[in-house]
């Protein structure tokens, strides 16, 4: 069963008196009870100051008052919280710096709240005044804006701070991933650390740098948390990201093939359109008018869904030149469709990749007749793969 319990108290005056319509004393009284009860039950006990942040700038004799009370009857954690994340780090440092002092031998926390984005550099502050613990959360999640990122906290304590943690990195995206999948709550493609642009140099400029003696790197390498580096392709490349791209892939280009594949790219670029290193070998095919990238090609597909019945897919493909037809069902018109050309591809021994995620989207703002895009990820061996359609 559980061992620890985390009291939730009131950390301000306004709190207390005009949510739980009592005085300090009374407010107290009903603490002190329930901290003497869960210990009579074994359990250690930690207190959260609900709206610490206000009460200390606008009642701190209420504060003090408080922690008077309570600073000798074997609570193991006083947690101070910037509940509506309020809070700049100048403010965080001097109160925090002030109830260390006024209490050194309490354990302080602090749990910032990110509403003016400032919850990591809060972090830095409260660690510099001598809090013992930090509150964050996996993606930011939490309240409003969230609370302080684990990620964007471990790196900050280690390299700005020099503090030696117990978060081993490379399991942060993976654990972010898991927890973007459960919660629903995507995340940002620019968060930093987790984010799925943030290892991707952009710009042609950057990418001849890397390949002039890194010039563009720094601690955060993408190795560092299990990642890769990428080139984007678009309308900023350059010779320099398209050479990076063709060595991943392995290919190798003559100058003149790799000016006409790189117009092709800029061209598709200012066109808005997102291209992937897995995109490249198809763009070269299309550039250099060869068929060797076309091993299988859709011909024909049909997909029929309706309310509470199963969905089916009727297609027809060529492999290799030779054309194939087959039906599947599933729930779905895209799992109806994979078991159609399942049955295809096992005549040839082959296993499609397993399903990661699949996410269609139109532009923000489109209409029912605008674009529609599909990102498909697999599970190749452990690979994970990108297949983009428009």
């Amino acid at each position: 069963g559980g061992q620890v319990i985390n009291l939730l108290t009131k950390g301000s005056e306004k709190h207390c008196r005009e949510q739980l319509g009592k005085t300090l004393e009374q407010h107290t009284a009903d603490i002190l009870k329930t901290v003497e009860y869960a210990k009579q039950q074994g359990l250690k006990v930690n207190v959260y100051l609900e709206d610490w942040s206000n009460g200390y700038a606008n009642s701190p004799e209420y504060v003090y008052s408080l922690m008077n009370n309570l600073r000798n009857v074997g609570i193991n954690h006083f947690m101070l919280p910037d509940t509506l994340g309020v809070m700049s780090p100048d403010e965080v440092f001097a109160s925090l710096n002030d109830m260390c002092q006024r209490y050194p031998e309490l354990t302080f926390d602090f749990h910032p709240h990110n509403d003016y984005g400032l919850a990591t550099a809060n972090v830095m502050a409260a660690v510099k005044a001598g809090v013992k613990a930090i509150h964050c959360t996996i993606n930011c999640l939490g309240e409003r804006a969230g609370n302080a990122s684990l990620a964007e906290v471990s790196v900050v304590l280690r390299d700005k701070m020099g503090l030696e943690l117990g978060i081993d990195e490379h399991h942060i995206v993976r654990l972010s991933n898991m927890v973007e999948t459960f919660s629903g709550k995507r995340v940002a493609a620019n968060a930093p650390i987790i984010g799925a642009d943030v290892f991707t140099q952009t710009a042609g400029i950057h990418a001849d740098g890397d390949q002039k003696g890194g010039l563009y790197k720094t601690k955060l390498s993408p190795e560092r948390f299990s990642r890769t580096r990428c080139y984007a392709l678009g309308k900023m490349s350059g010779k320099a990201s398209l050479k990076k791209n063709l060595e991943q892939l392995e290919l190798e280009l003559s100058e003149e093939n790799q000016k006409k594949v790189l117009a092709r790219i800029v061209s598709l670029g200012d066109s808005k359109q997102t291209i992937t290193t897995d995109d490249l070998p198809f763009i070269i095919a299309d550039v250099l008018e060869t068929k060797d990238y076309e091993h299988i090609k859709l011909l024909n597909c049909s997909i029929n869904s309706g309310l509470n019945l199963e969905s089916t897919a009727s297609i027809r493909v060529s492999v290799h030149g030779t054309k194939h037809t087959a039906t599947g069902a599933g729930n779905g018109g895209f799992d109806a469709f994979i078991a159609a050309i399942n049955k295809i591809m096992l005549s040839y021994h082959y296993v499609l990749p397993t399903l990661v995620d699949y996410e269609v989207r139109i532009p923000k703002g489109g209409q029912t007749s605008a674009l529609t895009e599909c990102v498909i990820t697999w599970d190749l061996g452990g690979d994970l793969r990108k297949t983009r359609g428009v």
